[in-house]
């Protein structure tokens, strides 16, 4: 018998939204207590300028100026997701392969653009640490760092995977949760081949419901994505965001966001520490933690009946229902959420 295929459009708001009312929601990555009221305030002031036409000069030109490149290498998107589609329609590529267990939309983007797509599977039992891909591999396609596993894979070993005659796609949607956002490639200019990073606003700035993210990639493929949108694809109250979360106030607030989510981490990693039964691999350094522990669905469902969500696992590629992944959080809401885990699991 083979295993199910992986429901790839399965996505962490089902936890919440199926009879979740109540719950403590520890199966969606976006930051609690967000947007910020500065940003409210911010997005509330367009609502004046809705009759006219978005016009995307002045964000445009923001995110560019946040990642030291020419606006011409910037493509604004409907969201992180919009850009998967548009690299699965423009892309021409042979052999396609996607590095999982990571986020499955840009798979069934490709999928549903009728692209044929080889996985490569990382191996827990070394950390997901990431290795090579078939030299054939002319479209490439991984997380950094990676959803569900929250490893942070190394700039110079992501960057090895450039070549030329091939298109790299590096989704950096989390990449702002890491303190100094080291590793990431988004400034990076100069490797062979076409190297494409994407970026989200969904997960710090609490924007999963106004869809805005961005493109930095060749200015030619760029172009190209952007012929590939429809007409006025952002919303001026989203083209707001983008300027204003790219501003060095704004830069600053994620970053101490990131350092106090660094130290919720590890105190959460302390915590599942003291259960035997709980497995963490490999080092996790964005806003989630992956876990493995036997009758996780049954954990899962016993956890919601205690107040908690959490994200099965077994929708990711290379995974399987004893995976979990939990979002991390302050650490009272930790402390509560460790007390309702050793509850579930003394009573199994």
């Amino acid at each position: 018998m083979t295993a199910p295929e992986p429901d790839l459009r399965h996505h962490g708001d089902a936890e919440v939204r199926a009879d979740g009312s109540g719950l403590v929601d520890l199966a969606v990555n976006v930051r609690t207590g967000t947007p910020p009221t500065w940003l409210r305030e911010r997005l509330a002031a367009t609502l004046g300028d809705l009759a006219a036409y978005p016009d995307q000069g002045a964000a445009r030109a923001a995110v560019a100026a946040r990642h030291r490149r020419p606006a011409a290498e910037v493509l604004l998107t409907s969201g992180a997701a919009e850009a998967f589609v548009l690299l699965a329609r423009v892309v021409t590529a042979r052999h396609i392969v996607v590095v999982h267990p990571q986020f499955t939309e840009p798979e069934a983007a490709l999928r549903d653009a009728g692209h044929q797509v080889h996985r490569v599977l990382l191996s827990p039992d070394d950390g997901f640490r990431l290795g090579s891909v078939p030299a054939e591999a002319d479209l490439v396609v991984l997380g950094n760092p990676t959803n569900p596993t929250s490893v942070l894979h190394p700039a110079d070993a992501v960057a090895a995977l450039a070549r030329p005659g091939r298109t790299l796609v590096v989704d950096e949607a989390f990449m702002d949760t890491v303190p100094g956002e080291r590793e990431s490639l988004a400034p990076v200019r100069d490797l062979p081949g076409q190297v494409v990073v994407l970026r989200s606003l969904t997960k710090t700035w609490g924007l999963a419901g106004l869809r805005i993210g961005y493109v930095l990639g060749p200015a030619p493929l760029i172009a190209a994505l952007g012929a590939a949108q429809p007409l006025w694809p952002v919303s001026t109250p989203a083209l707001a965001a983008a300027e204003a979360c790219s501003a060095p106030a704004a830069l600053a607030e994620a970053e101490q966001a990131a350092a106090d989510l660094a130290l919720w981490r590890e105190h959460l990693l302390k915590g599942l520490a003291g259960f035997p039964s709980v497995r963490v691999y490999g080092e996790p350094a964005a806003s989630f933690v992956l876990v493995r522990l036997p009758g996780a669905a049954v954990v899962r469902e016993r956890l919601r009946g205690r107040g908690f969500a959490v994200r099965r696992g077994d929708t990711f590629p290379g995974l399987g229902e004893e995976w979990l992944r939990i979002a991390v959080r302050d650490e009272a809401t930790t402390d509560r959420f460790l007390d309702a885990l050793a509850a579930v699991l003394g009573s199994a």
